[in-house]
């Protein structure tokens, strides 16, 4: 996939690694982008600086996607890369009583948004692509969606869903000429890191959303489904394929060493 002359939208492109991507695009040449996010004055300064649109949506609701797409393809013409990029991080806790206990609004708020958000985009998205004989779709994720979160079954479960879900998609839609890449880095240096709890997440570093961003244009050319910011996410993902027992074990012990004993 080589962004240039294109047509792509961007969800969550007001900040972080959203406005990198629309930045990474723009210089690639693409050819209009549609920077999308909950937060109207942030997306139209993002879209103001490149020559893009904004398009004011919450992922989490199926009508506003549903419109983005519309939208987008009435004034633009037809989307070539769609970037699911919208995410929450909630639930986070450095002390775990019930891994199971987080309250009912976030558990809820972060499927419909880590896990809908890219079912509604495919969901709308797909009947086109096929039509006119393909698209790609690039998905956020996380790297917890791969290996887990220590602190938040909540964010965990859902990248995990997220992950399935892009798996589906890339399996079902191949022959329809549809192509998917999901977005998988560990700590990246945005508002949304700042704001969660220390945690494993930094270990290996913080990329900058710019960082981020080259590696996803990278990760489009090669037109490959899982793009790994962080390489050493690779490794850790072949030890826990290995031997889950073991790769258990192993965060039991990260998990005692960053928040102590959790009985």
């Amino acid at each position: 996939m080589d962004p240039s002359g294109k047509t792509v939208i961007v969800t969550g492109a007001g900040s972080g690694i959203g406005r990198a991507l629309c930045d990474a695009f723009h210089q690639a040449g693409a050819k209009k982008i549609v920077v999308s996010d909950i937060d109207r004055q942030a997306a139209e300064a993002v879209a103001g600086r490149i020559g893009g649109a904004a398009i004011l949506c919450d992922v989490a609701e199926e009508a506003q996607v549903r419109s983005l797409i519309e939208k987008t393809e009435a004034e633009f013409g037809p989307i070539d890369l769609y970037c699911s990029n919208a995410g929450v991080a909630l639930g986070f806790s450095p002390r775990v009583e019930n891994a199971a206990a987080g309250p009912e609004e976030l558990w809820e708020r972060s499927w419909s948004i880590n896990v809908m958000g890219h079912v509604y985009a495919a969901r709308h998205l797909i009947p086109r692509m096929k039509a006119r004989g393909g698209g790609y779709l690039l998905n956020t994720v996380s790297a917890a969606g791969l290996l887990t979160q220590i602190g938040s079954a909540i964010y965990s479960t859902t990248k995990h869903a997220a992950v399935g879900f892009a798996e589906n998609i890339a399996i079902a839609h191949r022959d329809d000429g549809i192509k998917v890449s999901i977005l998988c880095p560990q700590a990246v240096d945005t508002p949304l890191l700042h704001l969660l709890p220390s945690g494993p997440q930094s270990a290996d570093g913080v990329l900058s959303p710019e960082q981020v961003a080259q590696a996803a244009i990278r990760g489009l050319e090669r037109e490959i489904f899982l793009i790994l910011p962080h390489a050493e996410v690779e490794g850790y993902i072949r030890r826990k394929m290995e031997d889950r027992d073991r790769w258990i074990d192993g965060m039991v012990r990260l998990q005692r060493r960053i928040y102590g004993s959790q009985s």
